[in-house]
């Protein structure tokens, strides 16, 4: 696994940046990007102030928010150096994690040995498209004897557990 420092932690990562609200940054002491986001560096990892998060450049931060962040808003975030993840690679090292009740999918890193389903990062970004549509247009679940729910939760569930594309489980089904 490649290991991220303050030369490289911006090019082409996935991460999860946490919200911090009691951190000043240090005077005389922070990188300014074109953007005017701020960064501050430490061994453990970044700090980094910014409006904006999701798609940043070529990479893609998430914001792990409290519950009053509004989208916009300058905050600070923090990451380790151990959560910076490539995207650019074909390393299989994401899972799609799926909450049925809120009918959201989301990408998450693998952070230690898991039993699920791994993907390389743009794999998951197209699974997480279709799991989406799959949520949004349930007008496909007519067409099949299940129950719609029962029928939306074992087709994900075995699209994110396997390399079988969307067609060949639906067509499992029939």
């Amino acid at each position: 696994m490649k290991i991220y420092d303050k030369t490289n932690f911006f090019k082409h990562t996935f991460c999860e940046f946490r919200q911090i609200d009691d951190f000043e940054f240090p005077e005389n002491t922070k990188y300014t990007s074109k953007s005017k986001s701020q960064y501050f560096y430490t061994d453990k990892g970044v700090y980094r102030k910014s409006n904006h998060w999701g798609r940043v450049a070529n990479c893609r931060w998430k914001l792990i928010s409290n519950n009053n962040y509004k989208n916009q808003q300058i905050v600070i975030g923090f990451a380790s150096w151990k959560s910076f993840f490539p995207i650019n690679s074909s390393e299989k090292i994401f899972f799609i994690e799926v909450d049925f009740n809120s009918k959201r999918a989301k990408i998450q890193p693998i952070k230690e040995k898991t039993t699920g389903y791994l993907f390389s990062f743009s794999e998951a970004q197209k699974r997480i498209k279709q799991i989406n549509h799959l949520f949004k247009d349930d007008k496909w679940a007519n067409y099949f004897e299940i129950e719609k729910e029962e029928l939306q939760y074992q087709v994900i569930s075995k699209f994110i557990n396997s390399d079988s594309s969307l067609m060949e489980i639906k067509m499992s089904f029939k």
